[in-house]
């Protein structure tokens, strides 16, 4: 059972992501907040799996509840629910140590991958997301795909297939079973990839991938 504390100061958006949730027999809504100071002292109390966060909340935004987070309960994914109109917040919590972001909009169903995708150890990353993220880290997008590829150039072939497979959102285990490999092999691909390119989180990489046109699939590619 994935347990989920769920923090959003409006209540039928939370009522909606409950519901949503509800639909999957092994996701348990464990606690629920108004705001970011409550998701903190819920998420001590509770001790859950996976903490969705709203960007924007009263008392402690979702950028702040996500760096206390951290200290509090270190073993919990968070992800950021989030809208288009919130792209200078999405940048700022790309180094924050989130394992996501998610539209409020977006479709059920990815909200229920992507609730299982970081509690499994992967990431959460809206493709509309991913596209609005790497436009709002600044410079021209063409230029950024030349570094980005540059930056993947030093990796092996299996590293870049790890890289992309993890940027169209695979799980560990969807990765070892698309590469005929154990899920330990990926595992230890992802922390090696993580070390050489100096990232802090799989959502990181995922956002690289994108920029360097590499996720199979991708328009930009």
């Amino acid at each position: 059972m994935i347990r989920v504390l769920l923090a959003d100061d409006e209540t039928m958006i939370r009522a909606g992501v409950r519901a949503i949730l509800a639909a999957d027999a092994g996701i348990e809504v464990v606690a629920e907040a108004g705001d970011g100071r409550e998701a903190v002292e819920l998420a001590r109390e509770h001790r859950p799996d996976v903490v969705l966060l709203d960007i924007r909340m009263p008392r402690l935004d979702g950028l702040g509840a996500a760096e206390e987070l951290r200290a509090v309960v270190p073993g919990a994914a968070v992800v950021m629910l989030t809208t288009f109109s919130e792209d200078a917040y999405i940048a700022r919590a790309l180094g924050s140590g989130v394992s996501g972001f998610l539209l409020k909009s977006g479709d059920p169903r990815e909200l229920i991958a992507g609730v299982r995708a970081v509690a499994g150890g992967g990431a959460a990353l809206s493709p509309g997301v991913a596209r609005r993220v790497i436009d709002t880290l600044g410079g021209e997008r063409f230029t950024r795909a030349a570094e980005a590829r540059a930056r993947l150039e030093p990796l092996t072939g299996r590293e870049r297939e790890v890289v992309a497979l993890l940027g169209a959102g695979l799980s560990n285990q969807e990765i070892a079973d698309r590469m005929y490999v154990v899920e330990g092999t990926v595992k230890a691909h992802v922390s090696a990839v993580l070390g050489r390119l100096g990232l802090r989180n799989r959502v990181q990489l995922a956002v690289l991938a994108y920029e360097a046109g590499v996720v199979p699939g991708d328009a930009g590619a």
